[in-house]
């Protein structure tokens, strides 16, 4: 049953009496107030955890030219893994399925046509034995494997899914390594932030990704994956389309009253342009300089957060976070654009990245070219989940697990992890 208008009414009344509350101007002030003073450097208990680049400051590109800039990068791939969503049988298993693939600007057939594709079981059955080599498919363009995830009491879907996607991805970026000569753009985060974020969420999850090999693998494929390019001296950063961090307004309520939900919030408003009658300008997309990082899962593989027996070849300052925001007011969106300080401490390296990545969102109005084709070839549509989903129950010779909201709203819900 929908709402009748007169229940409408009254909804948006309440939201009235809220945004009453809230002053614009104040929010506005603060978050400038909170750049300008409290960001450079930033401290936790006497210790800097975040500290600008170079140039601390906002700057603007009108979007008209910078699309027209000729990127420094020749050729540019992205990469990214997709899956069909943890999903539990009759039977007691708990599946998760993922593929990753990469994409290149020029095209390249041969390249797209690659995947490496990962499922990942849980099971409560101690009997059971998974352990498997890598399996060819498609004619050598494709690798595929079977995971045993760790037995868990509780999070089996939060375990499949993390275990599925990050190890397709970074094995897929390994393998695809030597192919790569100007710049290669993830799909997300730098690291394996869903990972990461274990360390703090719960004793059990952190555990995981400490004593099992099936997770240390994963951290250790990322931890490589750095190395590998900044010793290639080709440019590797991760473009973050969707972040819900609160690292940084976490720290700064020790010193500022902040009213941002998370850290997008915060910069969409020191980033936000208006003109004298309180209106949107969307001429120019609007940037921060690039920060060093060591807030929230920033920190955890530079500190001594997780103590994992990985031999690093390289200083532990050159695996560091370092990023930049980027706002395109077109559709209101804030970008996060990631990449090892190794590279960004290079003032000319920095320079070029920025230079592509506003160009790239300019043009394409959203992630980059390779980016957004990496996307296309890894996703799995809502047909495609329901369909290997079916064929799977075939082979299990059991049912997909279904609840009252199956009925009551038809397909399963995709949920996000």
């Amino acid at each position: 049953m929908t709402l009748d208008p007169v229940h409408v009414d009254g909804i948006a009344d309440l939201a009235g009496r809220v945004t009453k509350q809230v002053d614009e101007t104040d929010q506005t002030e603060l978050a400038e107030r909170a750049f300008e003073e409290f960001l450079d450097p930033l401290y936790r208990d006497g210790t800097v955890v975040l500290e600008p680049i170079g140039e601390h400051r906002r700057r603007k590109a009108t979007i008209a030219d910078v699309a027209l800039t000729e990127t420094p990068f020749p050729t540019q791939h992205g990469l990214d893994a997709g899956t069909i969503n943890p999903t539990t049988f009759n039977n007691g298993l708990v599946i998760d399925v993922s593929q990753a693939a990469m994409a290149s600007a020029p095209s390249s057939i041969e390249l797209h046509r690659g995947r490496t594709i990962v499922m990942t079981v849980h099971s409560n059955d101690n009997t059971l034995d998974l352990s498997e080599d890598w399996l060819g498919m498609d004619r050598g363009y494709a690798r595929r494997r079977i995971l045993h995830a760790p037995r868990v009491d509780r999070y089996e879907q939060t375990v499949v899914h993390a275990l599925a996607l990050y190890r397709a991805e970074s094995e897929h970026a390994l393998d695809n390594t030597d192919i790569v000569d100007d710049l290669l753009v993830l799909d997300g985060p730098l690291y394996p932030t869903g990972l990461l974020k274990w360390v703090e969420r719960d004793p059990q999850l952190k555990r995981l990704i400490i004593e099992e090999t099936e997770f240390t693998g994963v951290i250790e494929n990322y931890l490589q994956l750095v190395e590998t390019f900044i010793e290639r001296d080709v440019p590797l950063v991760g473009f973050v389309k969707n972040s819900a961090s609160k690292a940084i307004t976490r720290e700064l309520r020790g010193a500022l009253s902040t009213p941002w939900a998370n850290d997008e919030a915060l910069f969409r408003r020191l980033l936000t342009r208006r003109d004298e009658h309180g209106e949107r300008l969307t001429d120019c997309l609007t940037f921060t300089g690039w920060f060093r990082s060591r807030v929230g899962t920033d920190g955890v593989l530079s500190g001594n957060e997780l103590s994992i027996s990985y031999n690093r070849r390289l200083d532990d300052e050159a695996y560091e976070v370092t990023f930049f925001i980027l706002y395109d007011p077109r559709d209101d969106l804030v970008y996060r654009i990631e990449a090892p300080y190794a590279f960004t401490k290079d003032d000319e390296i920095r320079d070029k990245l920025t230079t592509h990545l506003l160009s790239e969102v300019a043009r394409e109005r959203g992630p980059p070219l390779a980016v957004a084709k990496a996307d296309e070839l890894a996703s799995i549509d809502r047909q495609g989940k329901q369909t290997l989903r079916q064929r799977i129950e075939h082979e299990f010779d059991t049912e997909q697990q279904r609840s009252y909201n199956d009925k009551r709203w038809g397909p399963v819900a995709e949920m996000e992890l």
